[in-house]
Order: C-alpha cells, then sequence, then structure tokens
C-alpha cells in the first residue's frame, strides 16, 4: 500500500487527471489493456512484473470502485470507503486482517482533506505515503527486536525435553523414574503446567510488545 500510494502521488506529479489517475493504476495493477491505445498503453506492457502479488484481492476490488467513480465523475473518496466496508466485512468473515482497508480508508480522508482546504493532492499524498513507510520501517525494526525473544520462547519450550534425551543418553532412565514413582509422576505433571504456563506467558508478552490485539 505505501508503493501504491507514492504512484499515485506520482502519477499526479506527472499531470495525470484524476479520472486518467485511476486508470492507468488499473493498468499497473489490473488486468485490461487500454481500450484506445493511450499513453497507459506503455505501461500495460509491464503488467507482469509480479506486482499485484504483493496486495490482496480485495484491494482489486476498490481500485475498481475508485475507477468507476473516476469515470463517472462521482466522489472516488465515497466509492473507495463503501468498498472498503464491504471489503472489511468479508476479511471479517474469512477471519483475514484488515490493514489495508484501514489504509484505503485513510487515503479516502486524504481526497477528502485535499479537496476541502485546496491543498495539492499530490502534496498530501505524498505525507501520506512518507507517513506509511515510517510505519513500515517501525513495524521491520519492532519484527528485528522480537526475533531474539521469540526465539528464546522456543528454546525454553523444547530445553526439557532435550534435558530428558540427554538423560537416556546418559543411562540415567528419567522415564522410569518420572513414570514409575509418585513423586515421579507429581513431578512430570507439574513440570508440564509449569511449562505449558511459561510458554503461554512468554508468547503473550511478545504479542503484547508487536502490538497484537488480545
Amino acid at each position: 500500500m505505501t508503493v501504491l500510494v507514492q504512484q499515485l502521488a506520482a502519477l499526479l506529479k506527472g499531470g495525470r487527471t484524476p479520472a486518467r489517475l485511476w486508470e492507468e493504476l488499473w493498468l499497473l495493477y489490473g488486468d485490461e489493456h487500454p481500450p484506445d491505445g493511450g499513453p497507459g498503453a506503455a505501461v500495460s506492457r509491464h503488467r507482469g512484473s509480479g506486482r499485484t502479488g504483493a496486495l490482496a484481492a480485495s484491494s482489486r476490488e476498490i481500485r475498481a470502485a475508485a475507477r468507476v467513480a473516476a469515470r463517472t465523475g462521482s466522489p472516488v473518496s465515497a466509492a473507495i470507503r463503501a468498498a472498503a466496508a464491504r471489503e472489511a466485512g468479508s476479511a471479517a468473515r474469512r477471519g483475514a486482517g484488515r490493514t489495508e482497508q484501514a489504509v484505503w480508508v485513510e487515503l479516502a480522508a486524504c481526497f477528502d482533506v485535499a479537496e476541502a482546504s485546496g491543498c495539492p493532492l499530490a502534496d498530501v499524498l505524498t505525507r501520506f505515503a512518507a507517513h506509511l513507510e515510517a510505519e513500515d520501517d517501525a513495524e521491520a525494526a519492532r519484527q528485528t527486536a522480537l526475533a531474539g525473544p521469540k526465539t528464546t520462547v522456543r528454546i525454553l519450550t523444547w530445553l526439557p525435553f532435550l534435558g530428558l534425551g540427554l538423560g537416556l543418553l546418559l543411562g540415567v532412565e528419567p522415564l522410569a523414574i518420572l513414570f514409575g514413582t509418585p513423586l515421579g509422576l507429581a513431578a512430570l505433571g507439574a513440570g508440564l503446567a509449569l511449562t505449558a504456563a511459561g510458554r503461554i506467558w512468554s508468547a503473550r508478552l511478545v504479542r503484547s510488545a508487536a502490538g497484537a490485539q488480545w
């Protein structure tokens, strides 16, 4: 979505009209060749470069709605919001995330702000793209910082089982002690309960640090 907003800003700075803006964006991501062989024809030859794989299928429906609105002279922001609301409902039923739909709603707000304030839409979109890029960088930094704790959680989860394996290799026969005596069974139950509790708690801490919603 960051790249898409940057492309919109670049097309506007290149002199594209609002109607042509969504037409050329459709050529970049869509499945249709330009009907008139116009300026977007050169762009359509690069459709197979894999850009579509970066966006969810729901974004295609939102782009289609914006394209139709721009063609007919209807408010593009209203069309984006309506399509994003429909796709958000579908994503919720599928259990999918709504990140792209949220960005689309924010993009529609950019169109409203530019229209209400008279500020050039290209400048508004450029600032919005910079904001999205900063969020992407922050998320990447957060995931990098969390890589160590996530690995630690996995290692600590498997460490008791590795200890059992090491005991078997040394000939101590820990399984006979654990399953053959009351104290062994009690230790086994307590160990499994504490391991599960530690795993759940550590995973919860990691998800909380990652900003996951509970």
